[in-house]
């Protein structure tokens, strides 16, 4: 249930998708000739289309996750005992249909699981990811993720595969379930670091400390704050990805599925970059 009111409320606070249905309610009243309210409807939908497009808004909001947690140091404590990789980067569906491995807009999360499970040769690589999509049959990324794994090289003793996962908080209740890991075994959570705060509050609330290693950025910093974009739909697909993870904390936080609305790194790790 809270996977489906997930994805509904979701579709709705998106901002392209806001902006339109914004935009066809004005012209629907404008044929009903309620053209006062109409051309409200219509005068805030091209504002906004024009803010959430064109002005660096997208990258304020997204730089305000990245930058929560720092990228990851092995310091002193030394090499992990495991990696969990979070899905969101491979297109289950598409690699299905061409039976090949297509990666989509966080590829980084794969490319960065094979770097790290070539550095750690004793760590295991956990990858969990079923399928979040509503409308068509579920594929999951998982079992791509493991043929990638041992096409290049890891054993399959190193790989573990969580594929029922739809969200967030079932990667984590999950995972949390099939490691049942020791207090002193170090695990890090690779995922995008824009997804980072309500990845790290959902395994925390699940009961698995992990270590963030963000990855997949965006933005090269807060000077991306000074500079519009050059294309419409380049503000709107950043201003998409940041609003639905800002509605994503808020929803999460809510419903008990986080730690804390807002995760912060734990003591001992900078807060900035």
């Amino acid at each position: 249930m809270f996977f489906v009111l997930s994805k509904i409320i979701g579709f709705f606070v998106v901002p392209s998708n806001f902006i339109v249905l914004l935009g066809v309610a004005g012209l629907v009243l404008l044929v009903a000739r309620r053209r006062r309210l109409a051309l409200a409807l219509l005068g805030t939908s091209t504002v906004l289309l024009v803010v959430a497009g064109f002005s660096p808004l997208g990258n304020a909001l997204l730089l305000a996750l990245t930058e929560r947690f720092p990228p990851w140091q092995q310091g002193s404590a030394g090499a992990p005992d495991g990696i969990i990789v979070l899905g969101g980067a491979i297109d289950s569906e598409l690699s299905a249909a061409r039976q090949d491995i297509e990666l989509d807009a966080s590829a980084e999360r794969v490319l960065e699981m094979l770097r790290l499970a070539r550095r750690y040769p004793a760590a295991r690589i956990v990858y969990s990811g079923g399928s979040g999509n509503l409308l068509i049959a579920s594929v999951s990324e998982a079992p791509f993720a493991g043929q990638l794994l041992q096409e290049f090289g890891v054993s399959a003793d190193r790989i573990v595969l969580e594929q029922r996962s739809r969200s967030t908080a079932e990667n984590a209740s999950f995972v949390r379930a099939m490691l049942s890991p020791k207090l002193n075994e170090r695990w890090l959570l690779v995922t995008s670091a824009f997804h980072m705060p309500r990845a790290i509050g959902a395994f925390r609330k699940a009961g698995l400390n992990v270590e963030a290693y963000p990855v997949d950025w965006r933005t090269r910093g807060w000077t991306d704050v000074e500079l519009p974009f050059d294309k419409l739909s380049g503000g709107l697909a950043r201003t998409d990805v940041a609003i639905h993870e800002w509605g994503g904390l808020i929803l999460y936080w809510l419903a008990g599925k986080s730690s804390a609305l807002f995760p912060a790194p734990a003591s001992g790790e900078a807060h900035a970059r």
